[in-house]
């Protein structure tokens, strides 16, 4: 496996790990990770959960965020001090540039940044589709992996 993949694998296993929570504590965004609906057109595509933490949760996140944030900068490898900065300009793009190929009208897609991943949620009508769709994500500038949540419909 390579590091790419080891440091994918580890970030979902950590969305994993966080989404675990009492169902009836309140959740937030705490972080502010930004998350969209890019497309619509598939009605019974279930809405999928956002980045939502307990109070809990974002506490015990906290310090593994801001350590993941740096160790990018720290290793040459972000020229922003924290890679969940990107987020913020990542996501409107994604978006975008999903709207503007035109191949995916009739999905109903939600996407969610952090840490310069993009998480691909929702429904599209094949799996040739979900491909196409993260392989256009996966060539943005400064998206470091995809992480492909997508159900066919």
């Amino acid at each position: 496996m390579s590091p790419k993949e080891f440091t994918c694998h580890l970030f979902f296993a950590s969305v994993l790990v966080a989404g675990t929570a009492n169902a009836d504590e309140p959740r937030s965004n705490f972080f502010n990770d930004p998350f969209f609906k890019v497309t619509h057109a598939i009605s019974d595509c279930p809405v999928p959960d956002g980045p939502l933490l307990t109070a809990a949760q974002a506490r015990s996140e906290a310090h593994s965020r801001i350590e993941r944030g740096t160790s990018c900068y720290h290793s040459g490898q972000c020229r922003l001090p924290n890679s969940y900065l990107y987020d913020q300009e990542i996501i409107p793009r994604v978006k975008r540039a999903i709207e503007a190929d035109g191949r995916f009208a009739e999905t109903s897609i939600w996407i969610e940044g952090q840490r310069r991943f993009v998480t691909l949620k929702g429904c599209v009508q094949t799996a040739g589709q979900a491909k196409e769709l993260e392989k256009l994500v996966r060539h943005l500038d400064d998206v470091e992996g995809v992480v492909n949540l997508l159900t066919y419909k």
